[in-house]
């Protein structure tokens, strides 16, 4: 009988889990919070930022970039060291959100391909807007 009930309770608190899990996906789609405070304001959602300095990506909710190397692209938690002194403060990001960009990265390249070289796009870091309060009060998650 023992047996019986502590099976029940695996079984119940496993497909509890499981169906916690599935709500998660019914969310609005907001994610200020993991945003980089490097990344460009007046976003509610980024899915990828495409920073055409370096023809690469950032893939915001695994915080991997995405670069191309030797025609493969690669996921990483940093650029390799030909990019050392890219500042990402002081670069264009272009908000992507669509699903694996760099599957139609000659046309994202080619719409984005005239921001190259700016520097004076706002970012995360300096708004004092309250969406990103998370990010200037210091509480980072």
């Amino acid at each position: 009988m023992k047996k019986l009930f502590f099976i029940a309770v695996i079984l119940f608190g496993c497909l509890s889990f499981k169906m916690a899990d599935a709500q998660v996906g019914f969310g609005i789609g907001v994610n200020i919070g993991s945003q980089p405070e490097w990344g460009p304001v007046g976003y509610h959602h980024a899915r990828y930022y495409y920073m055409p300095d370096i023809d690469a990506y950032y893939d915001v909710n695994a915080h991997q970039y995405v670069y191309n190397e030797n025609n493969v692209w690669v996921h990483g938690g940093a650029l390799p060291p030909r990019y050392a002194n890219y500042d990402r403060y002081h670069s264009y990001k272009a908000v992507i959100n669509q699903r694996n960009p760099w599957e139609h990265h000659a046309d994202i390249r080619a719409r984005y391909a005239g921001y190259k070289g700016h520097t004076d796009q706002r970012m995360i870091r300096d708004s004092h807007d309250y969406h990103y309060r998370n990010h200037w009060s210091g509480d980072k998650h």
